[in-house]
Parts: C-alpha cells; sequence; structure tokens
C-alpha cells in the first residue's frame, strides 16, 4: 500500500487477474476480432481486466478520449455502449473510423482488385521520400499505388478499413514495430513470417481480418479526431482517460515511433517532414501531458472539464504525476474515487534487447 494511501481515503484493490479469452462470454468472443498490431501502451491484454472493473457501473455512454489503436472503444462497444472515440493522430481516427464507427461496411474483393491496378501516371511520393529507409522500392511503389486509386473512393468507411489495412501492414512488416530507425530494407531476412510477406500480402490480409472486426452493437458510435479540451463534454455517462505519460526519455513519443503510420494514414497530406531527419520524421504537436511543467495543470483540467461524467483513468507506476498526485486531483472533482491496481509487463519490441517494463498499472475510479 502506498505512503499516504489512508489520508487519501482512497480504496486500493487488487482483483483477480482476467485476461481476454479467460470467459466464453460474447464480449470476450468479439475482442478476438480485434486487428492487433504493436502499439505502445496497448491495453489488449488488460481488457479483461478493465471490463471488470467497469462492469458494475452504471452506464450506456462513454467517450475514450484518447483511444490510440480503439481497442478500448471497441472493448465498450462490445460491451453494448454508445461509444465516442477520440484521438489527436490521424491514424488513431481512422482505426476507430474502421472499427468504432463503422456498423455494418465490409471492403468488398471487388474493391481490393481495383485498388492493385496501376494508376497510369499515379503518385510516386511514398518512393521518392522513403526509399532505402523502411521498405523496398516495391513495397513503397505498393502504397503509393493503393493511393492513387484511393482518391476515387467516397465511403467513408471503406477508406477507412483500407487506410487500416495499409497502417497494419506497415506496422507488422517493420521489424520492431517503430520507426525510429532507418536501416536496409534488406537486412531483416529471418524467419520471421511478418518480414517474409511483402506490405501487398500484409495489406491482403489485413482487409480480411478488419472486415471480419465489423459489427453492429445497436448504438450511433462515433469517431472523432482533436484535443480532448475541445470535445463537447456533454453527454457522456462515463469518460475513459488514457493520457500519454510525461516521458523518461524522448523514445517514449507516440508521433516520433510512429511518424510513417501518420503519413500513411494521410498522405502526407498537411503534415511538415523534416528533412534534415534521416527517417523523415514529422513535426510533433505540443501535448501538455507530456512535460512536467504543464502535465499537473492538464489533468486538472480534464477532470474538471468532465467532471459531471464517471471518470475511469488508466495510468502507469512510470508515468507522472504519481498516482497520490492524481488521486488528490481527481478528489477534486469527485466524491469517491478508488485505485484497481494490478502488475503488467509492457514489451517494446520483439528483439533480445528490447526495453521491457515492468510497471503498476492503475485504474482510478471517480464517482
Amino acid at each position: 500500500m502506498l505512503a499516504g494511501q489512508n489520508e487519501l481515503n482512497t480504496r486500493v484493490q487488487r482483483p483477480r487477474t482476467k485476461r481476454v479469452g479467460d470467459t466464453a462470454g460474447p464480449v470476450e468472443q468479439t475482442l478476438q476480432r480485434f486487428p492487433r498490431m504493436r502499439y505502445m501502451g496497448s491495453k489488449f491484454r488488460l481488457l479483461g481486466w478493465i471490463h471488470e472493473a467497469t462492469a458494475n457501473l452504471e452506464f450506456g455512454s462513454v467517450l475514450d478520449a484518447f483511444s490510440g489503436s480503439s481497442v478500448v472503444s471497441y472493448l465498450f462497444k462490445a460491451a453494448g455502449k454508445r461509444v465516442t472515440s477520440n484521438d489527436s493522430l490521424n491514424f488513431s481516427h481512422t482505426l476507430a473510423q474502421a472499427l468504432v464507427a463503422n456498423a455494418s461496411v465490409e471492403l468488398p474483393a471487388a474493391d481490393v482488385q481495383r485498388l492493385l491496378v496501376p494508376v497510369p501516371d499515379g503518385p510516386t511520393f511514398i518512393r521518392d521520400t522513403f526509399s532505402g529507409i523502411f521498405f523496398t522500392d516495391d513495397d513503397l511503389a505498393f502504397l503509393d499505388r493503393v493511393w492513387g486509386q484511393l482518391t476515387a473512393f467516397r465511403s467513408l468507411h471503406k477508406r477507412a478499413i483500407v487506410i487500416s489495412s495499409l497502417i497494419r501492414a506497415c506496422a507488422k512488416r517493420q521489424p520492431r514495430g517503430v520507426f525510429t530507425v532507418a536501416g536496409d530494407p534488406e537486412r531483416y531476412k529471418d524467419a520471421r513470417r511478418d518480414l517474409r510477406l511483402s506490405l501487398e500480402e500484409h495489406f491482403l490480409e489485413g482487409v480480411q481480418i478488419f472486415n471480419a472486426a465489423v459489427f453492429d452493437n445497436g448504438q450511433e458510435n462515433r469517431a472523432l479526431r482533436g484535443d480532448v479540451f475541445d470535445i463537447d463534454p456533454v453527454g457522456h455517462d462515463l469518460v475513459y482517460l488514457d493520457p500519454p505519460y510525461v516521458p523518461r526519455s524522448d523514445d517514449n513519443c507516440y508521433v516520433k515511433r510512429y511518424h510513417f503510420l501518420e503519413g500513411v494514414s494521410c498522405y502526407w497530406k498537411g503534415l511538415e517532414i523534416l528533412q534534415d531527419t534521416r527517417v523523415k520524421k514529422i513535426r510533433k504537436p505540443f501535448t501538455p501531458f507530456a512535460y512536467r511543467k504543464t502535465a499537473v495543470d492538464a489533468f486538472t483540467r480534464m477532470f474538471e472539464r468532465f467532471e459531471k461524467s464517471a471518470l475511469v483513468l488508466s495510468y502507469s507506476s512510470n508515468g507522472y504525476p504519481d498516482l497520490e498526485e492524481l488521486v488528490r486531483l481527481m478528489k477534486r472533482v469527485k466524491q469517491r474515487v478508488s485505485v484497481l491496481e494490478r502488475p503488467h509487463r509492457y514489451h517494446f519490441g520483439t528483439h533480445a534487447a528490447a526495453k521491457r517494463n515492468a510497471v503498476t498499472e492503475y485504474l482510478i475510479l471517480g464517482q
């Protein structure tokens, strides 16, 4: 038990470990259809715990304010809630369009074949810009070809499935799933299936996976893209918050790790490429949650903005502010604050020297 916890009058619980697939219920079965890919801070292995922690709360609508891979939004959709999914990054927003806001639209085989047809005098921006950095020229030309055909697609959800499949393909094909270091695209020729498949093969597989993940939960779900402080606070019974943490190193930055995925989600439209960087990074947008000088104020304002909703904050022991401070801040707007905790290990990368962070994961509930 943390020092000062008695003074905070905060109830800390350690529920039994529960993972996706532990039970054969309909929610868990639906979650098995979620398209998985490497994503920093992914909550996939914590979904059973989050579902159990919120099951006794009374809410019909939920805002996932920092949706990331959309896996928690997908959990609440599977549980029959009306979900609003939000993220400031376009590639995260696109995943939410495909998986959360989309109730019935799939990408038929005819459209897939159409995407594979070369476009006369088609765009070559990706191949010209990223040749020799992450993927082979053939892989990069494939991305240009799909985008050349995609401009004719008018269906929002079909476009989202296409782009989401490209995002997944790029993340799967990249050796460690991140885009921080340039290297010879032909360097990694080991037995790993993800590295043996071309981007086109990953894409074709991804379309089938995203098609299979589409379902209608009987609610009108939405996908937003914007700053958390611009979201209308009205109309959300519960607000799930998983903001970025103050990084211990710059390598924790989502934009630094996933700038290529952000670019491929919009064909780099409106993004500033830092040409002096080896991997052609994009300029990082400001977020107050990423700096010690502004993080406490950001949490204070966020809690106050959504004070009329039940709050569930997902946080880790390696984050700043610490647990005691966050509980204190939430108590300003909530009469009852409780904390659930469990051990968790985040896996960053797959190589032998990859950093694996053993932390305590918290759910801070305010009612």
